[in-house]
């Protein structure tokens, strides 16, 4: 059965683009979330880059009530432990992992390809860099965590891959403790992780657009 792809916004920073970003949202936002970030980035006229912002289905979310809103998984519980829902994990992976073959089939090759997300976003592409077969760009996971924290040992993605984690001193959604536990996580298994915090909250920052730009321009130059 062929994988239905979401409906995404994009938004391309210059002609011919040589690069893509997939950017996936959080909890109860859409595509259009991140969309104004772009001309934030000041990138440069030599590095046109396409941004892919996925709308995320609609479910019901437990922790809400079970009322329905755009997730990439169900929240079962507040605790950082069996947080999320491992199949709706497993069903938004194979999402991203379909939109990376999408822009491989238009002609951007994996290692030009950064998979990148905010909150459950983030989550979502953190476990798809733990097992795509794609030496990819690099991974950007934003005010995010491990999703399925107990499977990172056996996972088979490439610990080559350039990783920049960003949190929020002071998030009280995600407490920062969350990302740098998952980071010292995926330190542990082989990857790389360049660090970043900010004193905010679950939200993005001036400095943090800035250090993003910086490692874009690193990553996909």
């Amino acid at each position: 059965m062929t994988l239905a792809l979401p409906d995404c916004v994009e938004v391309i920073s210059g002609e011919n683009p040589v690069g893509s970003v997939i950017w996936l949202h959080g909890l109860g936002a859409d595509g259009h979330d991140f969309e104004p970030i772009v001309p934030e980035l000041r990138l440069p006229a030599d590095l046109p880059l396409r941004f892919v912002f996925p709308h995320a289905p609609t479910r019901p979310v437990t922790i809400n009530g079970g009322m329905v809103m755009r997730a990439w998984y169900d929240i079962v519980t507040l605790d950082s432990e069996g947080r999320a829902d491992a199949d709706g994990v497993r069903e938004s992976t194979a999402i991203l992992e379909g939109l990376i073959a999408r822009e491989m089939e238009r002609g951007i090759p994996a290692d030009k390809i950064v998979i990148a997300g905010f909150s459950m976003g983030g989550a979502i592409a953190i476990n798809t860099a733990l097992n795509t077969p794609h030496a990819l760009a690099g991974l950007m996971a934003l005010s995010t965590y491990l999703p399925l924290p107990n499977e990172v040992d056996g996972s088979s993605g490439s610990r080559d891959l350039p990783v920049f984690m960003a949190h929020g001193s002071f998030d009280p959604m995600l407490p920062m403790q969350w990302g740098r536990l998952s980071a010292n996580k995926l330190e542990e298994t082989g990857f790389s992780v360049e660090w970043h915090e900010y004193p905010m909250a679950h939200a993005v920052c001036p400095q943090e657009i800035a250090d993003i730009r910086e490692w874009l321009l690193r990553v996909l130059a």
